[in-house]
């Protein structure tokens, strides 16, 4: 990779433990496993990018914008994740460590600059983990047997889930993640092949719709209370928000970095699969969305424009449409597979908000208590946190699913938003960082093309979408207090922690030529060097039938060459 750079030469007289950038503290060496194989990390960024949203939620964007505002929103959004894939992919498959895109922010920005990071991205995770739980107790309202009981319970038994999943080895992370992702394919395949059956007449009304509902009531929706072409905008804006809420990936597969087997070989694979990800369940799935349901639907109408009460999926443009075409056991399966998609988005967040905290402690950012990590390598004072957090989700017991589903969609909102800008900002840094210490970027496991272009058009939509999401906040009649401190807490807290902490710290701009672009490295490199790759068990099965047959090719031919004399 060229000449030793400022940086290298430096990193030679460090200790083994290594050291912070702008710091004198010692970073401890990192104690996770890497345990987590290639399909498990292909699923685990399924099972973070997909969630609830996707299934219910969506149906909020069709009825304030309409199918062609909601097509274009989940399109055009795509792509900005995709350049934010761009830069995460690059960074993080050439230093595979622990919380990674957090660490990067100290190293190559400043050191206050990764505190704020760690803690938005850590605030995040941490609010989503309640999130999916009160959504999955709402989902299994659908259900009388399951409304009957008490959702403290049904509370109670998904965080047990989430610590046995949790506390005891990353592969039981893995595995389950696994498997709960792997029916949220099942299930989003399954929707859009319903979607093309049904729209060609294979429905129980023999009804050949196709796009009628593109061309009556319309492509385009206006926004309630508005008019006209600034109405249509306003519904197009609405559609790019929910999917700024709803899609993402990226990230999820950065926080399993520390974790993974063979990690530069396996990281490039899951962030090139982020792209087909994107096309088949978004940008395909917002399709569909428009083409079954009307977004004058009286449904969709009572429920994300009126304000009535949600039932488990009933409010999913998919369930509208089963049950409009007069379907009458395929709404049960879709509403189960939804549950197992809200369980496996929590599971995720869990792992994720834990890694995050676990790499602000190396770091000495957080208390040394989160250092820590049992026999199997799980940071699991960090896992006994979030799962403290996930506390907030009897909070439904009281003010109910619906009002506290608002509280945190509001908050996780920007935070994703202002974690998506952060990481933009943070690679132009690192490419800055390579072209002044001399290092060929060609030739890192994984090169990210059109850059830093790539960078600055995300971090121009990801920080502008931070303060533009809440906006129906200001229009006539909508203004709430509660919606405003929740829609703009995140973007006012990280420049004060950052403020703070550089203050008291006397922390400085990073300059390029200086950016620690090697700690770490070196136990990257010593790990792929005495790496072996396992057969997986089908790879063993079809080892031992080869051999079988080989065995008795052998023996045939003993047999003959006997006969012959």
């Amino acid at each position: 990779m060229g000449a030793p750079t400022p940086s290298q030469e430096r990193s030679e007289d460090r200790s083994d433990t290594g050291s912070i950038s702008n710091s004198s503290i010692k970073i401890p060496h990192d104690t996770t496993n890497r345990q987590l194989k290639d399909r498990h990390v292909q699923l685990i960024g399924i099972g973070g990018t997909i969630g609830t949203a996707l299934f219910v939620a969506v149906g909020r964007g069709l009825a304030l914008g309409g199918p062609a505002s909601l097509f274009l929103g989940f399109s055009l959004w795509s792509m900005v994740v995709l350049c934010v894939n761009n830069c995460l992919a690059e960074m993080v498959s050439y230093l595979p460590i622990s919380s990674p895109f957090i660490r990067f922010a100290g190293r190559f920005v400043d050191d206050a600059f990764g505190v704020a990071t760690g803690y938005n991205f850590f605030i995040f995770e941490a609010m989503m983990v309640p999130f999916e739980i009160v959504a999955s107790t709402f989902i299994l309202n659908f259900w009388p047997q399951a409304a009957a009981v008490h959702p403290a319970i049904i509370i109670s038994v998904i965080i047990v889930v989430y610590g046995c999943a949790n506390l005891f080895t990353v592969k039981w992370y893995g595995e389950a993640e696994f498997w709960l992702a792997l029916g949220k394919v099942i299930l989003i395949v399954g929707l859009l092949l319903f979607t093309l059956i049904t729209m060609l007449g294979g429905n129980p009304l023999h009804d050949r719709f196709g796009f009628r509902y593109w061309k009556e009531p319309g492509a385009f929706a206006e926004f309630p209370q508005t008019t006209g072409t600034l109405g249509r905008f306003m519904g197009f804006l609405a559609c790019f928000i929910q999917a700024s809420f709803t899609i993402a990936g990226p990230d999820y597969v950065s926080m399993a970095a520390g974790e993974t087997e063979n990690p530069r070989k396996t990281l490039p694979k899951a962030f090139k699969g982020v792209f087909f990800r994107l096309t088949t369940f978004f940008v395909l799935g917002s399709l569909a969305v428009g083409v079954l349901v009307p977004y004058n639907s009286k449904e969709l109408v009572d429920i994300y424009i009126l304000g009535k009460q949600l039932s488990g999926a009933a409010g999913s443009p998919y369930v509208l449409a089963m049950q409009r075409l007069q379907i009458g056991v395929l709404p049960h399966i879709v509403n189960a597979l939804i549950f197992t998609s809200a369980l496996s988005a929590g599971n995720s967040y869990v792992f994720c908000a834990s890694r995050c905290l676990f790499g602000l402690a190396l770091e000495g950012k957080a208390p040394k208590i989160f250092r820590r990590t049992n026999k199997m390598g799980v940071p699991v004072y960090c896992v006994l946190l979030i799962l403290g957090f996930s506390l907030l989700a009897y909070l439904a017991v009281s003010a109910g699913s619906a009002v506290v589903l608002n509280w945190f969609i509001g908050l996780v909102t920007s935070s994703q938003l202002l974690n998506y800008s952060i990481c933009s900002f943070t690679y132009i840094k690192f490419y800055r960082a390579c072209v002044a210490q001399g290092i060929d970027r060609t030739k890192l496991p994984f090169y990210g093309r059109l850059q830093p272009y790539t960078a600055y058009v995300a971090l121009f939509f990801t920080f502008v979408m931070t303060f533009v999401g809440g906006f129906s906040v200001f229009l006539p009649g909508y203004w709430s207090i509660p919606t405003f401190l929740f829609s703009y807490t995140m973007p006012v807290m990280f420049p004060v922690v950052y403020l703070t902490w550089k203050f008291v710290k006397g922390t400085k701009l990073v300059r390029s030529k200086d950016a620690d672009l090697v700690d770490g490295l070196e136990e990257v490199e010593a790990y792929e060097r005495t790496y072996q790759e396992r057969p997986s068990k089908f790879e063993e099965f079809q080892q031992k039938l080869a051999s079988r047959a080989r065995r008795k090719m052998g023996l045939s031919t003993k047999e003959k060459e006997s006969h012959e004399v």
